[in-house]
């Protein structure tokens, strides 16, 4: 490998013992020094390539601890139904019919993003949908990830007859005189589409089963769009056989766009159990760490579960995928086997059930069980000072506030202000991170970012203001605190000495930009591996 000297920058090392510097070198993969320009140009060597930041900002390569790579891969390569893309139900019909006149007549349509919340008509239904295709299967995934809306021609594909029943963990929504209206929530989705694994009630299934040769290359496309934000690795939180066998062969090809960490879904615990596997297992670029878990359903879809419903009518009342003592019993075996545990939770009331969990968890962990939540959404103040008990990592993604923080402050009025409290979880002292949880939001670091900054909606409304973090504070957890959350903060996250050499060069002085810009920084250089996997052009 050549050597590499970033010099004329403001570097934010993330390292305590030595912040900034002026200049990195790199050699072989590794960071050999952050400093002056002359001692980096020292230790680079004379052959190094040199770049001429400008004066930008140099961070460590942007860690996502919770990003469906895979998912946001076949997202990229789907229709587009994202908000403010789809505005309301006509929209999505348009843009339906757009699609099927380039799609051969029985072939699946897919979209993904859809956010009805703000479509003024309501929830689209599947007979809106039959205005735009009879003669197409159609599904449109809700922005969570949770549900979806589906039409007649896709009920039929499926076998799914207005006699269906709801299985455990979901629901297929129903209009006042009984009739289906392609509205299917949550674990009900397992019986729309063909399906690459069967999970059970362990949580939504989006593991839909396509081609090989087509989910590689969806993958190897997407490396472009995630080099391009700065991100250099990723933690898929639910992993089952389909991405890890993807994600593998990928591996071999070479073709894995950035560094893939993953946590199994908890279906698996006892295949991985009888084999003896548990993590962290793999190497720098492909590993598994620990387990995934649901506790309550999606804040966004309005199954989250509160001690009180919430809903402008308090018409949500929120859903758990396992009762409690099965939530407990099944994080605890998933521990004593030496996993992490990584507790999907949103609603206070799902909160008190994943403390139970987490409680019986480290009971029988080793002594350092760095215990996740995900999302994290709305922990009361009794709530997070327990987390200190544990070590609890909030994992965090606050574009959803900025997304659907108009329909939060609606839909959970005063409770929306403590969403993802993270100024008070850092007062706490413990190491909340951030995420984007891509496909559902931006996977681009610097929204993160900036959303965590601001704290306000899309409307421009403050949501939780008192919440608010620091833009460096934000920066570490996205890099050296997100490393922390996957265990590799000894070799990730920072620019030290002898860490693997990821790094990004933003095409700014971050820190001279305005809040209300920083969403519009990007990378300007990565690099991956000690590569220049990715410039920007001028």
């Amino acid at each position: 490998m050549s050597a590499l000297l970033i010099r004329n920058a403001t570097v934010l090392t993330m390292d305590e013992d030595n912040p900034r510097a002026s200049a990195l070198a790199i050699r072989d993969g590794r960071i050999l020094l952050a400093g002056s320009e002359d001692a980096a140009r020292a230790a680079a060597g004379p052959d190094a390539v040199e770049v001429d930041a400008g004066g930008r900002t140099v961070l460590p390569g942007f860690i996502d601890p919770h990003n469906h790579l895979l998912s946001t891969a076949e997202s990229l390569a789907a229709l587009d139904a994202r908000y403010p893309t789809v505005t309301s139900a006509a929209d999505l019909v348009a843009a339906v019919a757009a699609a099927a006149e380039r799609t051969p007549p029985g072939q699946w349509i897919r979209a993904f993003g859809m956010d009805d919340a703000k479509y003024p008509e309501g929830r689209p239904t599947r007979r809106m949908l039959d205005e735009a295709t009879t003669e197409h299967p159609v599904i449109i995934y809700h922005v969570s990830g949770h549900q979806a809306v589906v039409n007649s021609a896709a009920l039929a594909h499926s076998g799914v007859g207005e006699d269906v029943t709801d299985p455990a963990g979901g629901a297929f929504l129903r209009d006042e005189g009984g009739r289906l209206t392609g509205m299917v929530l949550d674990t009900a989705m397992e019986l729309l589409l063909p399906l690459a694994v069967d999970v059970g009630c362990h949580g939504p299934n989006f593991h839909t089963d396509l081609p090989a040769e087509q989910l590689l290359g969806w993958l190897a496309d997407a490396a472009d769009t995630y080099l391009a934000a700065g991100v250099t690795t990723v933690c898929d939180p639910q992993v089952s056989a389909r991405e890890l066998r993807v994600y593998r062969a990928a591996r071999a090809a070479g073709t894995l766009p950035v560094r893939t960490f993953g946590l199994p879904l908890s279906h698996q615990l006892d295949a991985l159990a009888s084999v003896g596997l548990a993590g962290p297992f793999g190497d720098d670029w492909l590993r598994l760490t620990g387990m995934k878990f649901y506790s309550d359903g999606t804040l966004l879809g309005g199954t989250a579960r509160f001690s009180v419903p919430y809903g402008e009518h308090g018409e949500f009342t929120g859903s758990m995928y396992h009762a409690p003592e099965e939530l407990v019993g099944l994080v605890r075996r998933a521990a004593a086997e030496g996993w992490q545990v990584a507790i999907h939770t949103q609603g206070d009331w799902a909160m008190e059930q994943t403390l139970a969990a987490i409680d019986a968890a480290v009971k029988v962990s080793g002594p350092d069980p760095r215990p996740r939540i995900e999302h994290c959404g709305y922990p009361t103040p009794e709530q997070a000072k327990r987390f200190t008990d544990y070590g609890v990592i909030p994992v965090n993604q606050p574009n959803f506030l900025y997304d659907s923080g108009g329909d939060f402050l609606r839909r959970l009025g005063e409770r929306a202000h403590r969403l993802q409290p993270m100024r008070e979880e850092l007062d706490l002292g413990l190491r909340p991170v951030l995420s984007s949880d891509s496909f559902v939001s931006s996977l681009r670091p610097m929204d993160t970012v900036a959303n965590a900054v601001r704290r306000t909606t899309r409307e421009g409304a403050a949501i939780g203001a008192d919440q608010a973090i620091s833009l460096h504070e934000a920066l570490r957890a996205h890099t050296r605190d997100a490393a922390y959350a996957l265990g590799v903060e000894d070799r990730l996250g920072s620019l030290k000495p002898g860490y693997l050499a990821d790094v990004v060069v933003l095409d700014r002085d971050i820190e001279a930009t305005e809040a209300e810009r920083l969403s519009e920084a990007s990378a300007w250089l990565t690099v991956l591996d000690g590569r220049i996997a990715h410039r920007a052009e001028d």
